[in-house]
């Protein structure tokens, strides 16, 4: 088959489906960017424009009585991901039954070499590296990112190792391993963050890039010593792509249309508060989202970067070397920013930076470690800001959380004892429904997250309430009185929707009030 007598159909807009050509190695076919898929109920050969020299020089060994389409970019990169994945799906079976050609090639591993391993550049799912374990490393990864997590936990116990993923905020075993291999596989690890794989005694902290299925995925890599061996967490950051817009937090409407408003300020300060693991920085890069615009300079100083965006300015804290929060903030402001992103508000000295940065013309956003949204006055006052600053500059404070869903295929109806009737306001004959788990769930007995959150909004009569005190069931109760929706109201309304069960909802922290 030659190149001048290939004529060729366009097609664009396409999703389809990976299929087998007899007669054809479909992964070698993969490594030429030949692929196969049904197009009009037959099987068709795909090629992709920037990679024909390749396909047409494999294509012109074979004798192959198909149509050749060439597809857009889009749909040929959505049909190389699928052959990609489903090989990795292939491989990571291979490994699942093969411990003992792994514990056969564990000697070979132990001396890893940095020039032959190093591949932070190579896509995972694409590499020939057999290792199966290169191979186990490369698709965890790949499974995490199917599975939704945010983190891949590795730990050493007394007999044996095991591999976790959080998903939707809880802990999921993913596979046990024997010690020696969760060692290699540690190794591995060091060796694609730069870390000394020699060191085992003390806690080491890097970062690596990977790329797979044509996705860059950046990871934070945590290691630490404990008492059986080493244990990894690795952080999966996301980038500017998947920061979600405002409209697609999952906050109610009229919340929404209060931190749209509070977004148009064009100095002043607006805080995010919440537990680790609530969302706190994701609502953090949506404002930014909204607000960055060609005309305004945007300057965010976090520890760690957790979203790589393009369209902001990034400073990542290392108190190692003096360039703490404050200091940090303390320099954004010489760059003449107009919006400025603070990652937290840890000490009495962040704090009254940040509010002077709010009073000087400056839109400031940042987060604090309390439960509640009126909390965060008190907080700030007991770090040691003055109360008249903080009314002057403070727009408005979002306490958020995250609450799992209940799977739809597997949730049964739960009692509604008579406490939860009298603690938390439920009518009688309310259906609840409880976790049970299934396959569709990962047996946990939920499926997806929603955001929820309760948005104070300090106005005339609560600023004078400040100089009378500035305890917070005063603010509360006023707040409350003046229509702000509680978090544990919306949890309550959640329970009694059958969205989530009673448990999650004491477990987030739903009280009686």
């Amino acid at each position: 088959m030659s190149a001048a007598s290939v004529e060729f159909q366009r097609l664009s807009h396409q999703g389809l489906e990976p299929t087998h050509f007899e007669g054809i190695d479909s992964a070698l076919a993969l490594k030429y960017y030949v692929l196969f898929a049904k197009v009009k109920d037959e099987i068709a050969v795909c090629l992709g424009e920037p990679y024909l020299a390749e396909s047409l020089g494999f294509l012109s060994k074979y004798e192959i009585a198909a149509p050749i389409y060439l597809l857009d970019q889009e749909s040929f990169d959505r049909l190389y991901n699928r052959f990609l994945e489903q090989r990795t799906d292939r491989e990571l079976s291979d490994i699942g039954g093969a411990d003992d050609r792994i514990n056969e090639v564990a000697e070979e591993e132990e001396g890893f070499s940095l020039a032959e391993f190093l591949r932070n550049k190579a896509d995972l799912l694409n590499s020939e590296e057999a290792a199966p374990i290169i191979r186990f490393v490369n698709a965890l990864f790949y499974q995490a990112i199917k599975k939704g997590a945010s983190d891949i936990h590795i730990e050493a116990h007394e007999r044996k190792g095991e591999v976790r993923f959080r998903i939707d905020g809880a802990l999921v075993r993913y596979v046990d391993l024997d010690l020696r291999i969760i060692n290699l596989v540690i190794s591995r690890i060091k060796v694609i963050s730069n870390l000394d794989i020699s060191e085992k005694r003390v806690a080491q902290d890097g970062r690596t890039q990977v790329n797979i299925a044509r996705r860059t995925l950046d990871i934070r890599v945590s290691i630490l010593p404990t008492y059986y061996g080493e244990r990894v967490v690795m952080r999966i950051l996301m980038e500017s792509a998947e920061i979600p817009h405002l409209k697609e937090l999952g906050f109610e409407a009229d919340l929404i249309a209060g931190l749209s408003d509070l977004l148009e300020h064009s100095h002043g300060i607006i805080l995010v508060t919440g537990p680790t693991g609530s969302g706190k920085s994701t609502t953090l890069h949506s404002f930014l989202q909204r607000v960055a615009t060609p005309q305004k300079n945007v300057i965010t100083v976090e520890d760690p970067v957790e979203y790589k965006a393009d369209n902001i300015n990034q400073v990542q804290a290392n108190p190692k070397v003096g360039l703490t929060f404050a200091a940090g903030l303390r320099s954004i402001l010489r760059q003449d920013p107009d919006v400025v992103m603070i990652g937290e508000i840890r000490d009495s000295e962040t704090a009254a930076i940040a509010i002077q940065a709010a009073l000087t013309g400056h839109l400031v956003f940042s987060t604090l470690h309390t439960n509640t949204s009126t909390g965060a006055i008190t907080r700030l006052v007991d770090m040691g800001v003055e109360r008249f600053l903080v009314s002057s500059s403070l727009l408005g404070v979002l306490a958020q959380r995250l609450v799992r869903k209940l799977c739809e295929k597997c949730k049964i109806e739960d009692e509604l004892a008579e406490s939860y009737e009298t603690e938390f306001g439920l009518k009688r004959g309310t259906k609840i429904y409880k976790a049970v788990g299934c396959p569709e769930c990962n047996h946990s007995g939920y499926k997806g997250r929603r955001a929820i959150g309760e948005l104070f909004i300090p106005d005339d009569e609560t600023v004078a309430l400040f100089k009378e005190t500035i305890e917070e069931h005063a603010i509360r109760d006023l707040a409350i009185k003046k229509g702000m929706r509680t978090l544990q109201r919306q949890l309550i309304s959640l329970v009694a929707d059958g969205i989530t069960s009673m448990d999650e909802a004491i477990r987030i922290g739903v009280k009686s009030k």
